[in-house]
């Protein structure tokens, strides 16, 4: 069995397990420590280890971040302390747990995890996951492969980011009804797929436990249904991903050449 240790990095909450990477349980108890505020790099670095620690991990490690991440270079800070743009979180956390950590968006994560174990296992057509809570995250798969950073929560509704007016955050600051909410959430989603044009979008979060109060509000062309890994999925996807860097990066056996026999005479 194949496992890796997958960390979940949230704006309240730093939660792992190690997951076995062929079905995709958690093969331990997920651990949670609190997000330390400011949750500057060096903090969020100490607990990343702390959660490793807590397991005694030394193989591999994959780990969610809430902004676009390139080559484990953090290069936005929507939600997060600004003096993460322009650290390299997945050296910054590969020397605080002395082990190989891959860095990825975290709704890129919850996509990776529904696509592989969830709601959107085996499609191969348009999928979009959309994450709803302190903002709207997003992740696009076409054919099964993932387009990264997409960070279509920013696209522009009635002039602000769509985030702004349709987060589950928002829907608790500003005590919107159910109804409400689904109005809100009816106009990104009209324009995400006059873009898009998905065949499937997955609704993921932790509001997705509660599909039932808002889903048959919403009017969508394509199929929308909840993500079925609920508050596990970040856990999980980033252990796939750091699953998968760490396949690429194995090296690969030299053939050994076949033994000839000397030709009859020779």
């Amino acid at each position: 069995m194949a496992t890796t240790l997958g960390i979940d990095i949230g704006g309240t909450g730093i939660k792992g397990a190690p997951v076995d990477s062929e079905t995709g349980e958690l093969i331990a108890p997920r651990h949670r420590i609190l997000t330390p505020h400011p949750a500057t790099p060096e903090a969020v670095a100490s607990v990343v280890a702390e959660v490793a620690a807590h397991f005694d991990w030394t193989g591999p490690i994959g780990a969610t971040f809430p902004a676009v991440v390139k080559d484990g270079v953090v290069q936005t800070a929507a939600n997060v302390d600004k003096a993460w743009i322009g650290t390299n979180a997945a050296e910054t956390f590969a020397g605080a747990t002395k082990a190989a950590v891959t860095v990825l968006n975290d709704a890129d994560a919850a996509g990776y995890a529904e696509m592989e174990f969830g709601a959107g296992k085996g499609r191969e057509d348009t999928v979009i996951v959309v994450t709803l809570g302190t903002g709207i995250g997003s992740a696009v798969f076409s054919r099964g492969h993932l387009v990264p950073n997409t960070e279509l929560g920013h696209l522009q509704v009635r002039g602000k980011d769509a985030e702004r007016r349709a987060s589950e955050l928002v829907r608790e600051e500003r005590k919107l009804s159910w109804k409400q909410w689904a109005k809100r959430l009816n106009e990104y989603f009209a324009l995400l797929e006059g873009l898009l044009w998905p065949d499937l979008i997955i609704i993921g979060g932790g509001i997705s436990k509660k599909s039932e109060k808002f889903l048959p509000l919403l009017n969508t062309r394509a199929e929308m249904v909840p993500a079925q890994l609920l508050n596990e999925a970040g856990i999980v996807g980033a252990a796939v991903a750091a699953g998968h860097a760490s396949a690429r990066n194995r090296p690969v056996p030299t053939p050994t050449p076949p033994i000839r026999s000397a030709p009859p005479g020779g």
